[in-house]
């Protein structure tokens, strides 16, 4: 007992010490800039830890379950998405996209992903941010620092790819943060200002007054290598301050939409035929809870159960807004998805690291079906 004992507690430092500083707090300095040497397999394995809310987590979070560290040593990942037999996700600070593959490691498959100017930066975030991929598998991309959403014709990183919507009535957008499709082939996003140098509203090139949500009305048929469509961008929600993720409910019937700051939010519309939105309803505020983490990825299941970034770990709310728990996370979660053949495998991002748990309910698909 005192050897088993003992090898826990040497797996929980591990997870731990990753967790000094979480490099998506922009009050703490972030861990020192992952490279090629130093972002590592380094599969870590420890007993899940739960905030139970409701007896309802026990259907969703297996007995047993086990917290795997995959791969570390980054500096702030987001945009988590399975390709192929790869799970890519952006390293934003180093202005990477990367791809972990089991059995290889970690690579990176795009550097620069998002600023490319000649001079520094000036910001903290300069790459690229959340990703999804269309009913073609075609990698779609928050283009974040390069204000933009993006979508690669191929997985050839070589090839240009094509601008979908740069500029809202002739204003630039802010920083594209997260995205998703509906079964339509429209396109929906977030642009808070995170992305911009400051990341504040009173940046020098901060061009738009609104921290918007938009919607692409027909992005899956922008041919390969048009112009950007910004003539067609639609601007559906306007009063959130920090709108971050976004998610589609089972059935498309409800968009969810959370909101970071100051209030940390998560918001639901009724979707309506023609793609826009109404009826916004409150569904959940965590803004009392101060452990690390605010609202920023959204994922859900085929029961309807909503997965999202948010204090203390990774918090998962019923179809109505209960809080059924928080699976509680050693660093600050910036997003999450769905893999493997049942898609029971949840993959998460967060500060450093990438984790993954197996669960009992499987995600639905990235595109639903119409």
């Amino acid at each position: 007992m005192q050897s088993s004992l003992r090898r826990r507690l040497i797996c929980c430092s591990a997870l731990a010490s990753l967790c000094l500083c979480a490099s998506g707090c922009k009050n703490s300095p972030p861990p020192p800039a992952a490279t090629s040497q130093n972002a590592t397999d380094q599969a870590v394995a420890v007993p899940l830890q739960v905030d139970r809310r409701d007896p309802a987590i026990d259907a969703i979070v297996p007995a047993g379950a086990q917290l795997e560290r995959v791969a570390t040593g980054f500096k702030w990942v987001e945009g988590p998405v399975w390709v192929g037999d790869s799970l890519f996700f952006a390293d934003i600070p180093s202005n990477s996209i990367r791809k972990w593959t089991p059995g290889e490691g970690v690579s990176i498959w795009l550097q620069p992903s998002g600023y490319k100017g000649s001079a520094p930066y000036g910001g903290p975030e300069s790459g690229t941010n959340g990703m999804t991929l269309d009913t073609q598998g075609r990698l779609t991309v928050a283009g974040h620092a390069q204000r933009d959403v993006l979508r690669f014709e191929s997985l050839d990183p070589a090839q240009a790819p094509t601008v979908l919507v740069d500029s809202y009535q002739g204003k630039r957008l802010n920083s594209p943060n997260d995205l998703v499709y509906r079964s339509d082939g429209s396109l929906y996003f977030t642009d808070p200002p995170y992305g911009l140098p400051t990341q504040g509203d009173k940046d020098p090139i901060k061009q738009l007054k609104v921290n918007g949500v938009y919607r692409i009305p027909h992005a899956l048929d922008h041919a390969a290598g048009a112009p950007a469509d910004n003539a067609h961008l639609q601007l559906l929600i306007s009063d959130l301050p920090r709108p971050n993720g976004i998610a589609f409910s089972p059935g498309e019937k409800y968009l969810y939409v959370d909101n970071s700051e100051p209030k940390k939010i998560w918001m639901r519309y009724r979707v309506k035929p023609d793609g826009t939105l109404a009826d916004p309803k409150l569904l959940y505020d965590a803004t009392a809870d101060t452990r690390l983490g605010g609202p920023d990825g959204i994922k859900v299941d085929v029961e309807g159960n909503i997965y999202g970034a948010g204090p203390g770990g990774v918090l998962i709310l019923s179809p109505d807004g209960k809080a059924l728990g928080t699976i509680l996370i050693p660093e600050r979660v910036a997003n999450l998805t769905f893999a493997g053949p049942d898609r029971k495998t949840l993959y998460i991002a967060a500060s450093s690291s990438l984790y993954r748990i197996n669960l009992n309910i499987a995600g639905e698909p990235l595109v639903q079906s119409k």
